[in-house]
């Protein structure tokens, strides 16, 4: 009996089942199986061509979605069904991610759940892969399967069956009540009757809507059923408090929308109203409050059954609403007209040969590789001056006397006009013009492991809001692409295609692991409060797409315990979360973890620290020039690997001792494993592939080509790997 029944259904809208298909072939499924209940002969045809790895179940032309639905079912041999309408699509690996987790679920006996609701991401005739709303409703829940009345609002997830999946035996059970074309109804009707409720914090699914110019149209009258859905399923849950009083805020939701919304014959608006108004007073839970404002007037209007009223309520609504929008329409176009105007005269001056401007990780400050530079060229080239660009809330953050400018300012475009040199560790704005005698250099701030650029295109957890077009724009201006070993060169000219040159001189930010004496490890580590003799171990989880927030994934006071008083846990949330780390406060002011989320630079974290844990952050390459142990806690790699993408697989090519939970990682300590012969053979095999070109001479290699214009043979040659010396150990530093 496989875990997991992935059913596909419907006729083969579009020519979508075929990539459908294509893409679950593409991706071999372990303990799930596929059946498609193929509506209509292109339908079979298209599954039959993928047989025998499917089953095919052909159904006549005309069967509806609920029909094709059960027929699949009854051939479904596994514990759970996936129900996947034939226009939609899987993100790769969702299936193996859903039999996983619901094999988790199984595995807690009573406690399990009937429906497991996870994420999604929708793809239209004009946008791909588009995040949906739902992820933080899924994330408060966290990972314990409930009842529903302890967690209502996730009624208000998008009700597709698709964003879900079924217990078989709880799909037998209420195989009737939940057999209706209407999808919105059914997915909420799941829920009702489910028994427990589990969540998946992650996208598995695609939900794909046509064009509706190219469906049939629909009659007027169809609105009415948008009512009889929400009535069926109010008195569904007539008995449940909580549920009810969510389904009528999305039957009012919804009632107001369509009114609003959709230009119906006069005739069919008014008995929309009317069945709207009885449906809104009969439902309307006790004590209920309307909601404040504009829709609370909607609501009492729509209860009142006022329906000329309302009409004229609208139309001065909308009256009121354009007023309001052309004024500010009327002041951000005069602001506009302005700062464009500003810019495109300053872009008729003269560029300015000896003036620079930096920036890095989205306007934060001065830091990582365009700092080093900054700093490099103070010393070899100090007729150039820099300016950094810095957003506001960073401003105060700033080494005193930095000459620096806000974005969006005047003297900002003035300044981005003039500048002769960008540097950027990511990207400037869509609208900075590449100026002809300009010199963009990309830095970039970090080695790729997860897919980057176009390649993240495959994978919607890690694509979400990205435009693929502005990214092409924005590399084509850059001319210079700094790289730290071969393999970034290789997949910055795969993820960035471009006319750029690539720079092979090492991650400038990274001299400092060569040129750093004992006497400033000693510094950084009384900095940063550690007590002499104690083994520093730096603790610096990476971003994950699919969850919505910073939770550290290691019981960080059971590890202090372990590890003993001889041991300080320096622990760095990603940047990302700006001041998110809030589970380390309780931690933080016991003393047993120094919480290290804000402090710069990082490299100074990773000179105090006698050891590294991460997961799949790129600092790991920049840790390794220190030539220290390194150890990989990688409790969730396939579902990282499988939503992010990655180039190679950190389960073989690591360097160091890997921990797939936390019990072997303290373990890996105990027992002395992080430092043993086996982890030193795998980080010097790490070393010589990804420090290639780190040899505490980057920034310098960066400034004599790009900013004094040297040639290539005239630069500091890379010095080989078995003459390099780190900077001392904290061991060494303090003997």
């Amino acid at each position: 009996m496989p875990q997991l029944s992935v059913i596909v259904y419907g006729p083969n809208a579009q020519g979508h089942l075929t990539e459908l298909l294509d893409s679950l072939e593409a991706h071999p499924l372990t303990d799930a199986e596929v059946i498609v209940a193929a509506v209509g002969d292109w339908a079979r045809e298209a599954a039959e061509g993928h047989a025998p790895e499917t089953v095919v179940v052909p159904l006549p032309e005309d069967t509806g979605d609920a029909a094709a639905r059960a027929a699949g079912a009854a051939r479904a041999t596994g514990r759970w069904l996936h129900f996947v309408h034939a226009k939609d699509s899987l993100p790769a690996g969702a299936p193996r991610l859903i039999a996983e987790r619901t094999a988790e679920l199984d595995a807690t006996g009573t406690e399990s759940a009937d429906v497991l609701l996870f994420d999604h991401v929708t793809t239209t005739w004009q946008t791909a892969a588009t995040p949906s709303r739902d992820g933080r409703l899924l994330a408060a829940v966290g990972r314990e399967s409930l009842p529903l009345d302890e967690a209502a609002d996730l009624l208000r997830l998008t009700p597709l069956l698709g964003n879900r999946a079924l217990r078989a035996e709880f799909w037998r059970a209420h195989a009737e009540r939940l057999t209706t074309d209407d999808e919105p109804q059914a997915a909420h009707a799941a829920l009702l009757h489910a028994g427990r409720v589990a969540c998946l914090n992650q996208a598995a699914y695609e939900s794909r809507e046509l064009r509706p110019e190219s469906l049939p149209p629909l009659a007027p009258e169809d609105r009415f059923e948008l009512i009889e859905r929400y009535e069926s399923l109010l008195a569904l849950a007539k008995d449940r408090r909580a549920a009810r009083a969510v389904l009528y805020d999305l039957m009012m939701r919804d009632l107001v929308r369509t009114f609003a919304g959709e230009n119906l014959p006069d005739a069919v608006a008014r008995e929309f109203f009317r069945r709207a108004s009885l449906a809104a007073v009969r439902w309307r839970p006790e004590n209920h409050e309307r909601p404040a404002g504009v829709e609370g007037v909607r609501h009492a209007l729509l209860e009142e059954g006022a329906y000329t009223k309302y009409r004229a309520f609208q139309a001065a609504n909308r009256t009121r609403r354009a007023a309001k929008k052309a004024v500010r329409t009327r002041k951000k176009q005069v602001g506009a007209k302005l700062r464009d105007q500003q810019y495109q005269r300053a872009l008729t001056r003269p560029v300015d040969p000896n003036l620079a401007v930096f920036a890095a990780y989205w306007e934060r400050g001065v830091a990582c590789n365009p700092a080093a530079i900054a700093a490099k060229l103070r010393e070899l080239a100090p007729h150039i001056h820099p300016v950094w660009v810095v957003s506001k809330s960073n401003e105060a953050l700033l080494p005193p006397g930095t000459d620096h400018v806000i974005p969006g300012t005047r003297r900002y475009w003035e300044t981005l006009a003039a500048a002769k040199y960008l540097v950027n560790n990511v990207n400037f704005p869509n609208a900075v013009v590449k100026r002809p005698e300009a010199i963009h250099l990309q830095t970039h701030h970090g080695t790729p492991l997860k897919r980057m650029g176009l390649d993240q295109m495959e994978h919607p957890a890690a694509a979400k809001g990205l435009d693929f077009d502005a990214l092409l724009a924005r590399i084509d201006k850059w001319d210079y692409s700094v790289s730290a070993n071969s393999h970034s060169t290789r997949m910055w000219e795969r993820a960035y295609p471009a006319r750029y040159t690539s720079l092979d001189y090492g991650y400038p930010r990274n001299d400092v692991f060569y040129s750093a004496t004992a006497a400033d490890v000693r510094a950084a580590r009384e900095r940063l409060g550690i007590p002499p003799g104690k083994t520093a171990i730096l603790y610096a989880p990476t971003h994950r797409d699919y969850e919505a927030g910073f939770t550290p994934r290691l019981d960080l006071a059971a590890l202090a315990d372990r590890l003993g008083e001889d041991t300080v846990l320096l622990v760095r949330a990603h940047y990302f979360y700006g001041g998110a780390a809030s589970p380390l406060t309780g931690l933080r002011r016991s003393g047993r973890i120094i919480d290290v989320s804000s402090y710069d630079p990082v490299e100074e974290l990773c000179l105090a620290a006698d050891a590294l844990v991460t997961d799949y952050s790129s600092i790991m390459f920049d840790y390794a020039n220190l030539d220290r142990p390194i150890v990989v806690y990688a409790d969730d790699w396939e579902t990282y690997r499988t939503t992010r993408g990655v180039y190679f697989d950190l389960m073989t090519d690591h360097p160091g001792q890997v921990a797939r939970t936390q019990e072997e990682l303290t373990e890996i300590f105990v027992s002395g494993a992080w430092r043993d012969e086996s982890a030193a053979k795998a980080r010097a095999a790490f070393r010589r592939r990804f420090c290639e070109y780190d040899d505490g001479r980057a920034a310098e290699r960066v400034v004599r080509r790009v900013f004094l214009g040297e040639p290539e043979e005239a630069l500091p040659p890379v010095i080989p790997l078995e003459e390099r010396t780190p900077a001392p150990t904290p061991e060494e530093a303090s003997a």
